[in-house]
């Protein structure tokens, strides 16, 4: 039956993909060049979350556009400080870089952003989005035009995550003529950053080329002397073709192509508080070892075509392939490290090891966490606009097919340390430590349409998910998989989720927004057979004002989670079986600020510009029933205790002063000290993050026509903070880095 649905759906996504024979005619009454901007704006809608500033306004929910000229301001490869622009967003920071990303929206869990959507050009960019979905692979910042920021009620067409949002990341976009850039930067810890773009469009015939290299000694220092940066390599191209404006039917096509590599010299350890207190920049020599290897290829090729003023059609399909061998520290004389650290004076033996202190032989297991993945699909959007004097209504109906993989082949080798310097004395044997494969099949299907009636705008819609999981175990002694101790796992889930948003223009500049719908992620493979699929109603309701000068919006929110799924990831604490499990009842209950405006601009416009912007986030997320469970970030919760590493308050804000060829932009992040396990009153601090406030700069001078100078300053006035305490001991943040460098446009 499954294989005949999987069928059946493939030839009906494949029938509606392929445009008609017949020919179809558009009217518009504009000329030709609007013609295409038209055409182009619909195809923006079609793959982008929220579009434009512009479009904001006609959105009914919280959405975000951090623009490519915003972007180019600060020039942050680092996503966490990218997205401190925006309301809602919770963040835990990990290694100072944001390569491994921990973000949740609106309360939803930050480890390792999986309990959100993040998506590149439209197309979940995770791993393996269903069966994995923790986001060990992010696309690279420095190659990323522009992002958006889609939560509440409009935000079910982008499943299976439908409680906090999603996050789509847009790639830097064919030029619509020739264009040519280079950009150099150096900077402390011997950083480098060389970027380069070429891209066309000529006549229907685009291209663009990209290639990103970046290079980081790292900030902390290792008891060996040996570096704890970053190398990594990102290449991406894109081909175009279009019809002309004025054929029977418009079409598109664009094929998309990319390889990324990166090596990190990272860590889960950390240290004790006692030690951070006296050189929060260091790192033990238990820690030596460790490093990360990735590769990434992506492929995307999606189709386009406008049949009428009434009816258009995308159509994408999409394949990546994910490799990542994670090689770093498991245990010291048996001891997970994070209860040493944690208990530092409980396992003094172990924390010396740590340290460099002589052992006997494998004191210390290294494990190669050896994984696999893929992810490909195909989809297809049909949109149908309709509209009277009154009434006007755009139709959406989506269909996805898709199906991911994660496989894990894992050993763990021993090592003695002597004189601080790791020696090999057992060398394991690849697959038995984790011998498995945790597959997802999943038909996504969603109708959605957007009705505008005179200053009201509803948007009703419904999502429907139907899953197939599957996770064979084939033990830790089967090397071949052979099948001979195979442990098989199956279980479907079937999902509708439903939400509606309602817009009303009180007047020219003011509108009010309104929502609820169901928040639902599924449980990935290897869960327990009792685990549910995380279950929420939500809503929202706010209030967006926007003129030539200010643009604010304020907004509030309640999700009522009947059933919230934690986590077993090693990032976040746990044993690292990803399995996930019930925690119950869970209320999230927040308001988002945030406002913007150019204060030059209303005492005296002209050439100088002060763009000021602000934003602030009230977060509070309780447990609503005791349970215990062995997330050690939890543990023994009670009623009415708070989820840990959500902050209540967060602020952040910028100001800028552009004029003429000189642009400089102050940045400023607050947040207050988080809570790292469950409890509810004043803060432990043996278990809790710093408060911090942290400066950044950002400017740039206009050399020449095609020549510009840029110095950016992190961490202005390099405060030592402690941003986590997990997933094994406490971790910095980034400390006072600076950046200096060239651009050169063509």
């Amino acid at each position: 039956m499954k294989n005949l649905l999987l069928k059946f759906t493939l030839i009906m996504i494949t029938v509606i993909s392929i445009p008609s024979v017949t020919a179809y005619s558009f009217n518009f009454s504009d000329e030709t060049a609007d013609t295409t901007d038209i055409m182009q704006k619909i195809y923006l809608e079609r793959i982008m979350v929220v579009g434009t500033p512009a479009w904001v306004n006609q959105i009914p929910g919280a959405a975000s556009y951090i623009s490519p000229e915003q972007m180019q301001r600060h020039q942050y490869t680092d996503i966490h400080r990218v997205l401190r622009s925006v309301s809602g967003v919770n963040i835990q920071e990990e290694d100072g870089f944001g390569l491994r990303p921990n973000i949740g929206l609106r309360g939803a869990g930050v480890e390792r952003s999986s309990k959100i959507n993040i998506m590149e050009d439209g197309i979940l960019a995770a791993p393996a989005p269903y069966s994995a979905p923790a986001a060990y692979y992010f696309p690279n910042m420095g190659r990323i035009n522009s992002v958006e920021v889609r939560k509440g009620s409009s935000q079910i067409k982008y499943g299976p995550n439908t409680t906090g949002g999603a996050i789509n990341l847009i790639s830097t976009p064919i030029p619509a003529e020739f264009t040519g850039l280079a950009e150099l930067s150096i900077g402390d810890h011997n950083s480098n950053k060389m970027y380069g773009l070429i891209g066309n469009t000529y006549k229907n015939i685009g291209f663009a080329v990209e290639a990103l290299s970046m290079n980081n000694d790292g900030f902390k220092n290792l008891d060996n002397g040996a570096n704890t940066g970053y190398s990594i390599n990102d290449f991406l191209g894109k081909v175009m073709i279009r019809s002309d404006a004025d054929a029977s039917f418009y079409q598109r096509l664009e094929l998309k192509m990319g390889f990324n590599n990166q090596t990190s010299d990272e860590t889960y350890l950390g240290l004790t508080r006692e030690d951070f207190d006296k050189t929060p920049l260091r790192r033990y020599a238990g820690s030596q070892a460790d490093q990360i290897n990735t590769e990434h290829l992506q492929f995307m090729l999606r189709h386009f075509a406008l049949l009428s003023d009434h009816i258009d059609i995308t159509s994408t399909i999409y394949h990546t392939d994910f490799s990542r061998n994670w090689y770093k520290l498991q245990s010291v004389n048996g001891t997970n490290p994070a209860s040493v650290l944690m208990n530092p004076s409980q396992y003094d033996g172990a924390l010396q090891v740590l340290k460099g202190g002589n052992s006997d032989d494998n004191a210390l297991s290294v494990r190669s966490n050896n994984r696999k993945y893929f992810s490909q699909g195909i989809e297809s959007i049909v949109a149908l606009r309709v509209g009277s004097d009154n009434i006007n209504q755009d139709l959406q109906f989506g269909i996805r097919l898709h199906r991911d993989e994660e496989d894990r082949f894992q050993f763990e080798d021993g090592y003695r340390m002597e004189n601080g310097t790791m020696i090999l004395t057992n060398a394991g044997t690849p697959g038995s430590q984790a011998n498995r494969i945790g597959s997802a099949t999943a038909l996504s299907l969603y109708v959605q349409n957007i009705i505008r009636y005179n200053d009201w705008t509803f948007t009703p819609g419904i999502r429907y998910e139907n899953i197939w999981f599957e996770n064979l175990n084939y033990g830790n002694m089967d090397f071949n998989r052979s099948g001979t101790d195979l442990k098989e796992n199956e279980y479907t889930i079937q999902e509708f989720i439903p939400g509606i948003g309602v817009t009303y223009h009180l007047h020219n500049h003011l509108t009010l927004i309104s929502g609820i719908h169901k928040g639902f992620s599924p449980p990935s493979p290897g869960s327990s057979s009792d685990t549910k699929s995380e279950q929420s109603i939500n809503y929202e309701l706010g209030l967006r004002y926007s003129d030539s000068l200010i643009k604010s919006e304020i907004i509030g929110f309640y999700n009522n989670y009947s059933n919230l799924l934690g986590s077993d990831l090693a990032a976040g604490g746990g044993s690292g079986t990803t399995a996930q499990f019930n925690a119950g009842e869970v209320q999230v209950l927040g308001l988002e600020l945030s406002s913007s405006v150019d204060l030059a601009d209303i005492f005296s416009p002209g050439s100088l510009s002060l763009p000021l912007s602000v934003n602030y986030t009230f977060t509070n997320a309780t447990f609503q029933s005791d349970f215990k469970s062995n997330f050690s970030p939890w543990g023994s919760v009670s009623k009415g205790d708070e989820i840990p590493f959500i902050p209540v308050h967060q602020l952040n804000s910028s100001l800028g002063m552009d004029l003429n060829q000189l642009g400089i932009f102050l940045s400023a992040i607050y947040s207050p000290a988080m809570r790292t396990i469950a409890g509810s009153g004043t803060n432990d601090p043996n278990h809790a993050t710093d408060s911090y406030l942290v400066f950044d700069i950002s400017s740039d001078y206009q050399l020449h026509n095609n020549v510009s100078l840029f110095l950016n300053v992190r961490n202005l006035l390099n405060n030592h903070y402690i941003v986590s305490d997990r997933p094994a001991g406490v971790r910095p943040g980034l400390p006072r880095t600076l950046i200096g460098g060239l651009k050169v446009t063509l």
